[in-house]
C-alpha cells in the first residue's frame, strides 16, 4: 500500500466531506467472543470525529473485490493520536475475516467522520438499546453526556462475555440490561422488546437511540412511538442486516425485496 489513500477514498471523502487517511493498526485484540478492539493511528481526532461518529474502511472481500465497512468509534486517545473501534466477529465478512489477522503497522484507508446519530444535548435520559454491533457508539455516546443525566443501556448478546463494560462519571445514573438471544433469530426483535417492557421509562425529557440489525431497529422504533416517545425523540440506524451482506458501500440494503 502507498503512503496515501486511495484516489477512490479521497473523491468519496470530497464527496461527502470527510476526510481520507491512512491509519495505522496499533493493536487488533479478541474482547470478548463476539468483538474485536482494533486501534488505529494517525489523524485521529479529524477522523473520530464526535460521539456518535463512525468511520469507513477499505477493505477486500472474499472475492478479491474492495468494499468499504463502517465501524462507530469506541474512543479516541488524542495525546496519542490513536482511535479505537469495536469490530464484531460473530458472523463471515470482510470486516471481521480482515480485523482477526490484522498486525502492527498494517496500513489502512481510512474515511472519517461519517454518521448522523449524535447524542441529543438537551435529554435529560438517554436510552440505549441494540445488539453487540452498537456498544461501542453506544458508550462513547454516554460517555460524553453532562451530568446529572441517565443512561439506560438494553442490548442483545449471543454470549456472557459480551456483556462488555464501561467507565462512567459517578454522577450519571446507569442502568444496564443484557439479553441472552438464547438462540433467537437476529432478526427477532423478541428479547429487545421484552427488555424495553420490563423497563419503565424515566419522566422528563428523553431520547433513545437504536443500533443495531435492519429489521429490528424497525420494530423497536414502532414500540417505542407506542410508549409514548415523539418520532424526535427516537433516533435509529441500522448497521447490518440478517441474512444479507451490506451493500459495498457498507450501509445495509434498505429494500425490503
Amino acid at each position: 500500500m502507498t503512503n496515501v489513500p486511495d484516489d477512490s477514498s479521497i473523491q468519496l471523502a470530497e464527496r461527502v466531506s470527510a476526510t481520507a487517511s491512512l491509519c495505522e493498526v496499533v493493536t487488533a485484540t479478541p474482547l470478548c467472543t463476539s468483538i474485536y478492539e482494533l486501534v488505529l493511528s494517525g489523524n485521529a481526532t479529524t477522523l473520530a470525529g464526535v460521539p456518535g461518529n463512525d468511520v469507513m474502511i477499505r477493505l477486500v472481500d472474499a472475492q478479491g473485490r474492495f468494499v468499504r465497512r463502517r465501524y462507530s468509534v469506541r474512543s479516541l486517545d488524542e495525546a496519542n493520536d490513536q482511535f479505537t473501534l469495536w469490530i464484531t466477529v460473530d458472523h463471515e465478512g470482510p470486516g471481521s475475516t480482515w480485523v482477526k489477522s490484522a498486525t502492527k503497522g498494517e496500513l489502512v484507508d481510512v474515511i472519517g467522520p461519517r454518521g448522523k446519530v449524535l447524542l441529543d444535548p438537551l435529554a435529560d435520559w438517554h436510552l440505549f438499546v441494540g445488539d453487540a454491533s452498537g456498544l461501542a457508539a453506544f458508550y462513547r455516546m454516554a460517555q460524553s453526556i453532562e451530568v446529572p443525566a441517565k443512561a439506560i443501556f438494553i442490548v442483545e448478546i449471543d454470549a456472557a462475555d459480551d456483556a462488555l463494560s464501561a467507565p462512567f462519571d459517578e454522577g450519571l445514573g446507569v442502568t444496564g440490561i443484557f439479553v441472552d438471544r438464547q438462540g433467537r433469530s437476529t432478526s427477532d426483535p423478541e428479547g429487545l422488546l421484552r427488555g424495553l417492557a420490563a423497563f419503565e421509562l424515566p419522566p422528563d425529557l428523553g431520547h433513545a437511540y437504536l443500533f443495531g440489525e435492519f429489521h429490528v431497529m424497525r420494530v423497536l422504533e414502532s414500540a417505542l412511538l407506542d410508549r409514548g416517545l415523539r418520532q424526535e425523540q427516537v433516533s435509529h440506524k441500522a448497521f447490518w442486516r440478517s441474512g444479507r451482506s451490506n451493500a459495498d458501500h457498507g450501509e445495509p440494503v434498505k429494500t425490503e425485496a
